[in-house]
């Protein structure tokens, strides 16, 4: 009880993607709602904790990206990527109810934190600048670098690392994933990563075949079939097999994608190298625009233009 009494107005949980900071985030969560929580975690049980875990706790908010803007052309709805300042304004009808227990907390998880857009992070900053009383905002960002210099100056931040290779891989073996290891090296040492890209590997390796046609490969028939998997996954499938393209174009060596050598081997052969570097450079740019309401659609059909240019005819 001393240690909640001590805790900050604000804590920015911040590190790579997949190692399990929103799992830590809710378990935080219920641990300083919980009725009977030891120092370790919340006991399960009392009503607090069944609140919880049904969603349905009245001093808890959780704020995900939402975008209900809605493409008249073709009727379809937009991935939920940003984070608005409608859902920021929303708070203070939560802030302004007393907390279901006395003296209790409030506690607001926002998570990601970097997919506020501009005007739902300054009308959050007016929440942190001026704090509510016993209410915790928890944020999580992997990419804390789009946050606002003045959102992270307020919070007490906790940095989280990618674990010990070796725990990864037996993580990941008791969750019965067959080939561990090359799921962790391709998440980049993430484990929860790598268990969800486990689901994933069908479909990438669809895009792979694509993307292993080189110059052949048709951008305008196969944007679809990347877009079909999110921009921010696209791209990113697009970036490590560029990656092991420009390492066995200076190396002779790959790092994610050994089953493909021989096609890498071939590609690398008719790469122009300057081209390719600045392939990764757009790539680069596109990521950092990924989780934006843009033309996905044209922006991968330009990528892939791109990509069929650097390959010598």
């Amino acid at each position: 009880m001393q240690r909640k009494a001590m805790l900050p107005h604000a804590i920015l949980l911040r590190g790579g993607a997949g190692i399990g900071k929103d799992d830590f985030a809710l378990h935080l969560a219920q641990a300083l709602l919980c009725h009977q929580a030891g120092e370790e975690s919340a006991c399960g049980t009392c009503s607090s904790c069944l609140w919880f875990q049904e969603d349905a706790h009245p001093d808890f908010k959780c704020i995900t990206p939402t975008d209900d803007s809605e493409d008249t052309a073709s009727k379809k709805k937009t991935k939920k990527t940003q984070i608005s300042v409608a859902q920021i304004r929303q708070l203070y009808a939560f802030l302004s109810l007393s907390t279901h227990q006395v003296q209790g907390k409030r506690i607001i998880l926002i998570s990601p934190a970097e997919a506020l857009n501009l005007n739902a992070a300054n009308a959050l900053l007016k929440m942190l600048e001026e704090p509510p009383a016993n209410t915790l905002f928890l944020l999580v960002a992997s990419q804390p670098q789009r946050l606002l210099a003045t959102i992270i100056s307020r919070c007490q931040v906790l940095n989280f690392s990618i674990p010990p290779k070796h725990d990864a891989i037996e993580w990941l073996r008791s969750q019965q994933v067959s080939n561990p290891q090359t799921l962790l090296t391709y998440a980049g040492g993430a484990p929860l990563a790598a268990l969800r890209i486990e689901g994933q590997l069908a479909v990438n390796q669809q895009l792979i075949q694509q993307l292993s046609k080189g110059r052949k490969l048709d951008p305008f028939s196969t944007a679809p079939l990347f877009l079909a998997s999110g921009m921010e996954r696209a791209v990113d499938v697009i970036q490590k097999w560029i990656f092991d393209l420009l390492h066995f174009r200076l190396t002779n060596t790959v790092h994610y994608h050994a089953q493909q050598l021989q096609a890498l081997q071939v590609l690398a052969k008719s790469v122009n190298l300057g081209g390719l570097l600045q392939f990764e450079r757009s790539l680069l740019e596109a990521k950092k625009s990924a989780n934006h309401p843009l033309s996905n659609e044209m922006q991968l059909e330009q990528l892939l233009l791109q990509y069929v240019h650097v390959f010598n005819i």
